[in-house]
């Protein structure tokens, strides 16, 4: 049999894509799951995006190759977002590059700028790939802690007093997920002269900020960011749109042009059509975005019920598409209480381990589910059905 790498040791298969398994085999068998453990939106994109694909579609230049930066209106609309959503203007031809969904841009600047040996600094909690992606690249992931303590913010006085020397590239990710931590432009600061002192990356991930919080932030507001961070973006979670694949890599033309160097030799560029409907969400008025952060917002009143329900203490927080609760007291083991859920009471959710250690006595609901099935999980716990 022929081995797999030995980088591939250090990896293993993404949570999701087992559990999953799991539960789709408990569907197949006929259980009622609902699935409240995924941030897959369930809404449709804005009205203008379909009919944008479907006349692409029609269009002779639609069916070849596509340039790697991709259209320049595709650009151009990244550049108009940037601008719409957070004030700051970026300039489409050379500070932006699309990318077919914001987590190949983990893959794709950790090795644009890793190597071996190189360390990274992750945080604890927070999205799994920025450690496999490090992995993979044969660097080392070092993670730093967020705590309730310190609202889920990074501990700068902790982090000074690490051996900084080797570290190339600090992952953050606000608004945070899975806490739901709305950030600031004071960590924003923090973040930039701490980037600045050590000579470090800072790359924000930066997908839920214009899901119901009240500020609407990026790490490129703040001066002297575009030096020292990279901040990647997408449509999935702000239009709906997670399977269309479309993200965005925002900084300096000079990171960015490393980052293509990668892009360039792992992607023929993106479908004509794809980017066509892209510029349509892009371009959506933000009364549309109201829209859909009203009901957002009536899905976690109705969660924090279900929640409670299940004596767990919800986090209080504004935006996102996730509710993040500490279990209740006295207890600690959150696989084995979403396990529990599972088998009892067909509801599936996201157990806070998978995110790390500081993630361990905690449980993530997904707001990706219409209002019934919320008042249908709540029934359920209510009744304590039995499978």
């Amino acid at each position: 049999m022929i081995q797999p790498a030995k980088r591939l040791d250090s990896v293993q298969e993404y949570y999701f894509a087992t559990k999953l398994r799991e539960v789709r085999g408990l569907i197949n068998e006929g259980k009622p799951v609902i699935n409240a453990g995924i941030g897959s939106p369930d809404l449709l994109p804005p009205p203008n995006v379909v009919p944008a694909l479907i006349e692409a579609v029609q269009d002779a230049r639609a069916h070849g190759y596509q340039s790697y930066l991709g259209l320049p209106e595709l650009r151009n609309a990244m550049a108009g977002f940037y601008k719409k959503q957070y004030q700051v203007i970026v300039n489409p031809e050379s500070e932006v590059v699309p990318l077919m969904g914001s987590k190949e841009g983990i893959l794709h600047i950790s090795m644009a700028f890793l190597n071996p040996g190189d360390e990274v600094l992750i945080p604890d909690p927070g999205y799994p790939t920025y450690a496999s992606a490090t992995r993979l690249c044969e660097a080392t992931a070092v993670t730093y802690n967020l705590t309730a303590s310190q609202n889920w913010m990074p501990d700068f006085e902790a982090l000074e007093k690490l051996d900084l020397s080797r570290v190339k590239i600090m992952w953050t990710n606000y608004p945070h997920m899975p806490t739901g931590a709305a950030g600031s432009l004071t960590v924003f600061e923090k973040l930039v002269a701490f980037a600045r002192k050590h000579n470090i990356l800072i790359v924000n991930d930066n997908p839920y900020s214009c899901i119901g919080y009240d500020n609407k932030i990026s790490i490129h507001q703040i001066d002297g960011a575009m030096d020292v961070a990279l901040e990647l973006n997408s449509i999935s979670k702000t239009y709906n749109m997670p399977g269309w694949r479309v993200g965005m890599l925002t900084g300096a033309a000079a990171l960015l042009k490393e980052v293509l160097k990668v892009k360039t030799n792992m992607d023929s560029g993106m479908f004509y059509g794809v980017q066509k409907g892209a510029i349509a969400a892009l371009q959506t008025d933000n009364s549309w975005l109201n829209t859909q952060n009203e009901i957002y917002k009536k899905r976690r009143a109705a969660t924090i019920k279900l929640a409670t329900s299940l004596s767990l203490q919800p986090q209080e927080q504004d935006g996102g598409l996730f509710l993040w609760c500490k279990l209740p007291d006295g207890q600690s083991d959150d696989k084995a209480f979403v396990d529990h859920l599972l088998h009892n009471n067909d509801i599936f959710i996201a157990p806070g381990s998978i995110f790390g250690k500081n993630g361990k006595g905690y449980v993530r609901f997904s707001l990706c589910v219409e209002e019934k099935q919320v008042e249908e999980m709540i029934l359920r716990v209510a009744n304590n059905v039995e499978v």
